[in-house]
């Protein structure tokens, strides 16, 4: 469980830090919050809620598609 967050947590960070190279800034920091949302603040993956924190985290990100389908998908294989 936990490297499964840390690969989450991993995965985020390079996404936002991927943002900053591209042509076009994020639309707003509201719509940015939106989709990822709060819920990851705090989150270890070192409990249940914890890592119900990061599957929030992952459902917004999967469904504005900032992530692919098959990285999506790889998030629920780790998971089981």
């Amino acid at each position: 469980m936990k490297q499964a967050a840390r690969r989450t947590l991993s995965a985020l960070a390079l996404t936002f830090a991927l943002q900053g190279c591209g042509t076009s800034a994020p639309g707003s920091a509201d719509g940015l919050r939106r989709v990822v949302g709060t819920d990851l603040i705090g989150a270890q993956g070192a409990t249940p809620e914890d890592q119900r924190k990061i599957d929030r985290t992952v459902v917004g990100i999967c469904a504005a598609a900032v992530w692919t389908k098959a990285e999506c998908i790889r998030h629920g294989e780790a998971r089981q």
